[in-house]
């Protein structure tokens, strides 16, 4: 697959009280989402934020990690920031995708709840391989906000664990999803 985009979403996802609420976005998440993108040949991971203080946040590590210090202290990590665009909003992303590849990407929303519209690892897999663009997205906090599934095309079946706890970290959920998605299905 080489149309594959991701979005992580700050903004709108639930807070545990169920509130919309623009959550913060974090260094860890930043690279090693970074890195799984990169593993995964993901074409642009994008932090969809539409808070000015967090884009200054980014904006100074990006400075750092496209500097020869940076480079040096970490290859894998420099190579792997080269993979992520900030956008204030959803609809920027998918408006930067459909300019880069002439196609309005199908949109795959994630959750880790059974959702209307959700569809195996395998016919996902398919569905991307087969369309010019995809944009999967995938929230932060307590998960994405109804609205946002439901604009989507499709969400994507929830990980099932092995003995009913499910409450995995955003980073782990994106290795699983894109590895059930592209490495599974081959």
């Amino acid at each position: 697959m080489n149309n594959l985009y991701i979005g992580l979403v700050h903004y709108p996802v639930y807070n545990k009280n169920n509130n919309i609420v623009c959550t913060s976005i974090t260094n860890l998440d930043i690279h090693d989402i970074a890195r799984t993108s990169r593993t995964y040949n993901v074409k642009k991971f994008f932090i969809i934020n539409p808070q000015p203080s967090q884009r200054k946040i980014f904006e100074r590590l990006k400075r750092f990690w496209h500097t020869d210090v940076a480079k040096e202290y970490n290859v894998c990590r420099f190579n792997a920031f080269d993979t992520i665009k900030y956008v204030d909003s959803i609809e920027e992303a998918k408006k930067i995708i459909q300019n880069k590849t002439d196609f309005k990407p199908l949109v795959f929303t994630t959750s880790a709840d059974t959702k209307p519209k959700s569809i195996s690892y395998k016919k996902g897999s398919k569905l991307i391989e087969n369309h010019g663009a995809a944009l999967i997205l995938f929230g932060t906090a307590y998960g994405l906000a109804r609205e946002v599934i439901k604009n989507s095309n499709y969400n994507i079946e929830k990980i099932e664990g092995v003995n009913g706890y499910n409450h995995l970290s955003v980073r782990s959920a994106i290795a699983i999803t894109l590895d059930r998605l592209i490495a599974d299905y081959k």
